[in-house]
């Protein structure tokens, strides 16, 4: 195996792309956390199938992807029960650094947008993913990434809009 794969490697080069691919498709720390885990979990399962070595970044993004497509399929099934007396036991939150506010805002707005647009918003501008990428792990045709980058931008935009003109941070 190219000594560039080594999970180790994988993991280091890889990581913090995922995560926040993750963190943006399932909105919580724990939840993202657990894609990126089973991601490369399975990449120590079936990583060796690759054949093209040059598209295992593709091949990360779409089983994280997939993985985080499959548990929205399992939570629509066996609905979780949220339990309200447990909130006073949770640490609190840290109050983040004034210098990302406005980050913390986008953030905010990209979990408000549809599902569908979600994703290919996140993947092209924030982790910077070529279209063709993105369509690969989507597995959507290339006019359909386009056309959902988009009405996500657009839906994106008047979200942050609205909470600006509704008094909320500005950007």
């Amino acid at each position: 195996m190219d000594e560039s794969l080594d999970f180790e490697n994988l993991v280091a080069s890889y990581y913090e792309a995922l995560y926040r691919f993750a963190f943006s498709l399932a909105r919580g720390e724990s939840d993202a956390c657990d894609l990126v885990q089973q991601t490369f979990y399975i990449w120590a399962a079936k990583g060796h199938q690759l054949r093209d070595r040059s598209k295992v970044k593709t091949w990360l993004f779409t089983t994280l992807h997939r993985e985080f497509l499959e548990s929205k399929r399992r939570q629509s099934r066996f609905r979780h029960v949220e339990v309200d007396s447990a909130a006073d036991e949770l640490p609190p939150a840290p109050t983040p650094p004034a210098n990302r506010i406005d980050t913390a805002h986008v953030i905010e707005a990209l979990a408000q947008m549809d599902e569908i647009y979600r994703a290919p918003v996140t993947l092209f501008y924030l982790e910077d993913i070529s279209y063709n990428e993105i369509a690969d792990i989507l597995q959507v045709p290339l006019g359909t990434v386009k056309s959902r980058l988009s009405r996500g931008l657009a839906q994106l935009q008047q979200l942050l809009s609205r909470d600006i003109a509704a008094g909320g941070r500005s950007t």
